[in-house]
């Protein structure tokens, strides 16, 4: 999802092969033995694996909306001159992330307890609601790479069970996840599109 906002707001073109991961097609796995999506081979050849690699290589060349550039870049001083909101995003994926799997598919893990996960993972929530308060987006009044980055596991979080989520106490974050929700990025790519198979006629999307 996150790959597919920055290939439409870069407006790249691209081939696209909507897929059932339990039925993987002899040509993915050629490319990517991985097995995984999302999948994205340049012009070039180059095979990109991982979603936030496919977002920096789309804004990399093209990037109309400066997502790339956030209005408040925070540089981390142990870092340099690199953005905090790529270390915001590492955190999303290490710290938040492994707490929302176990909370939504709980019947994966042995011996798991869904809301142990689900409050561990309100610390990162309470976090970024914290950071809303001082503006609608994350890095300032527009928005940016952390935003349309982090959005899809918020969105997963939520929908997980909607009724806790709509009672619970983050009024920032409900608001910019809603309002994430009918932006036109993510509007652009919730199109359903037939599952791809050999022979059938490109889809060219973005």
């Amino acid at each position: 999802m996150r790959a597919r906002m920055a290939l439409s707001i870069s407006k790249q073109t691209c081939e696209v092969r909507e897929l059932v991961l339990r039925n993987k097609p002899t040509q993915m796995l050629e490319i990517s033995p991985k097995g995984t999506v999302p999948v994205l081979q340049t012009r070039e050849g180059q095979v990109i694996e991982e979603s936030l690699e496919v977002m920096l290589w789309a804004l990399r060349q093209n990037d109309p909306e400066y997502w790339l550039l956030p209005e408040q870049p925070e540089q981390l001083p142990e870092r340099g001159d690199e953005f905090s909101m790529l270390d915001l995003i590492g955190r999303c994926e290490v710290e938040f992330k492994p707490h929302l799997d176990r909370y939504k598919y709980a019947n994966r893990y042995h011996g798991v307890n869904p809301i142990d996960h689900r409050t561990k993972a309100e610390d990162f929530i309470a976090e970024l609601d914290n950071r809303l308060r001082n503006g609608i987006w994350l890095f300032g009044s527009r928005p940016a790479l952390a935003d349309y980055a982090i959005a899809p596991f918020i969105r997963q979080f939520a929908n997980t069970d909607v009724a806790w989520f709509s009672q619970a106490p983050y009024p920032y974050l409900h608001k910019w996840l809603n309002q994430i929700l009918v932006s036109e990025p993510f509007l652009s790519i919730m199109e359903k599109l037939p599952v791809w198979k050999p022979g059938d006629q490109i889809t060219y999307r973005y």
